[in-house]
């Protein structure tokens, strides 16, 4: 009789995550730490605390193919037009809470961690697309800059992409000075250190670009706390020099608000170029 092949648990592990893959996963229990369960928009909803931060994912009625998700960086449940729309085709909503760490390599590294979670122990697809509300810019495109083979594409929402211009409020924003000290602690700074910085987004397009990650920003052009000139406009005038794949949806008159009133050209965005296998 021949005998059936031994493998150790961790192939078996391996084996298991590719049977969820080519299957669509879409059946698979979630692993995920003890969560309060929850409703949300008519949806499960998990709230839960990972890596030391608060967390919250949720869940569609029914998985589309190979589970896409969309990577929320700020204000949770704060114009969620296109997380709901998304929700209904299938897709999770996932977010992890690092506001208050400005999208530094601490942030960073949480996202990882995070990343590894809903990817290496959920089956989820490889490459989310990343919402960026506000400072969420900050944390979506220093992620990215890391992790360029990981993300399918980026909506930024009147982003700051540069901490010089907000908290710092060094150009023609209003800044916070409150925030402006969270933020050079969360780095490790000096204000000195911090403006000869040259790590923020706006310095750091050339992976993302490589990688041809194409971009969404929607911007209010008299936002008077992040100001376009200093944050959008910086990105879009350099990403073009990179040869990157940029839009900008620019609100006249709009000061520091998000989202659309007809969001289906944000959620066709996000399908177009996250929603592959």
């Amino acid at each position: 009789m021949t005998s059936l092949p031994r493998f150790p648990i961790p192939a078996l592990a391996t084996l298991s995550l590719w049977l969820l893959v080519l299957t669509g996963a879409s059946a698979a229990p979630l692993d995920l730490p003890e969560s309060k369960v929850t409703e949300w928009k008519g949806f499960k909803h998990h709230a839960f605390q990972f890596d030391g931060r608060a967390c919250r994912l949720v869940v569609p009625e029914q998985s589309a193919e190979g589970r896409p998700w969309i990577w929320r960086a700020r204000f949770f449940g704060h114009r969620p037009e296109v997380d709901i729309a998304l929700l209904k085709k299938g897709w999770h909503v996932a977010y992890i809470d690092v506001a208050g760490l400005f999208g530094s390599p601490t942030a960073v590294g949480h996202w990882d961690r995070f990343y590894d979670l809903l990817v290496g122990k959920n089956g989820f697809a490889s490459k989310p697309a990343l919402e960026g509300m506000s400072r969420g810019g900050l944390i979506v495109y220093n992620w990215t800059a890391r992790n360029p083979d990981k993300v399918a594409c980026i909506y930024a929402d009147a982003p700051v992409c540069d901490f010089k211009s907000w908290p710092a409020g060094k150009g023609s924003g209003k800044g916070s000075p409150k925030t402006w000290q969270t933020c050079l602690a969360a780095y490790g700074f000096t204000e000195e250190q911090a403006l000869a910085y040259t790590g923020n987004p706006i310095d750091n397009l050339a992976p993302v670009a490589k990688a041809g990650i194409p971009l969404l920003h929607v911007s209010g052009d008299n936002d008077l706390v992040v100001p376009i000139t200093e944050n959008t406009s910086i990105i879009e005038r350099r990403y073009r020099a990179l040869g990157g794949d940029i839009r900008v949806i620019v609100k006249s008159g709009i000061g520091h608000k998000h989202g659309l009133d007809d969001p289906s050209p944000i959620i066709d965005f996000v399908i177009q170029h996250a929603g592959r296998r």
